[in-house]
């Protein structure tokens, strides 16, 4: 079935996509923020594994042809996750492993890859709210949705998902992993503020989340998934 839906979030609309691409993983997305574009897919095996961890695997990826380039290498193709990739998977796995239930040990894989790259908004913050709608639109037990925020502060006031020349003129650069209820993951840094404009910041994220994840359970409900079944290895 395919969906897509849009929500505005800060200065730009929001779309994700579900049911035309990666139709063979559990879960696929496209998400689309200016001109930004990611695809999203989550993949869970069917058979546990003997183990008392989670075993999830997180990749982002930012394909050099997303902003129109060809390696210039001999073999032309690309090499190792670069530093920001590898930072932004640990960003999407620290935002979505507390959420899967306890005693989940099905190995799990979700990889966003950036198809499109706007110089003006950056994919990392996006790739949270594409993991999460990809699993969110699968039948992978996963205690969602959540959302991916950036917030900023340009000229004393908060902006959600600033844009490029913003986030040189702000004094706080804040990424938040949201869920209805609570902030799941947050980092970020700033420029000696006080302990209340901090807060307000974060107050600020959660409630900017708040339609991402109204359009995630919009979407699970017309698409009428219900998570599978699983037994949790005994202690």
């Amino acid at each position: 079935m395919h969906l897509k839906k849009s929500v505005k979030v800060g200065e730009e609309q929001l779309i994700v996509e579900t049911g035309h691409m990666a139709k063979q993983a559990d879960g696929s997305v496209v998400v689309r923020y200016g001109d930004t574009m990611l695809l999203c897919t989550a993949v869970s095996a069917r058979e546990k594994r003997d183990v008392d961890f989670l075993p999830l695997t997180v990749e982002y990826q930012e394909k050099l042809y997303s902003a129109g380039r060809i390696p210039g290498s001999y073999f032309r193709r690309e090499g190792r996750l670069t530093e920001k990739e590898t930072l932004t998977s640990r960003l999407i796995d620290r935002s979505c492993r507390p959420l899967f239930p306890e005693g989940y040990a099905y190995e799990t894989q979700i990889i966003a890859a950036v198809i499109s790259s706007d110089p003006e908004h950056e994919g990392d913050v996006h790739g949270i709210t594409a993991a999460s709608a990809a699993m969110w639109c699968s039948d992978i037990p996963f205690n969602g949705p959540i959302a991916g925020i950036r917030v900023g502060r340009v000229d004393g006031q908060y902006v959600a998902n600033p844009t490029k020349a913003q986030r040189d003129r702000s004094d706080l650069d804040l990424v938040m992993g949201c869920s209805r209820d609570a902030i799941v993951m947050v980092e970020g840094g700033a420029s000696e503020v006080s302990e209340e404009v901090m807060v307000g910041a974060l107050e600020f994220g959660h409630r900017a989340a708040q339609p991402v994840l109204d359009l995630q359970d919009q979407m699970r409900r017309e698409l009428g998934i219900a998570a599978r079944a699983f037994e949790p290895l005994p202690p």
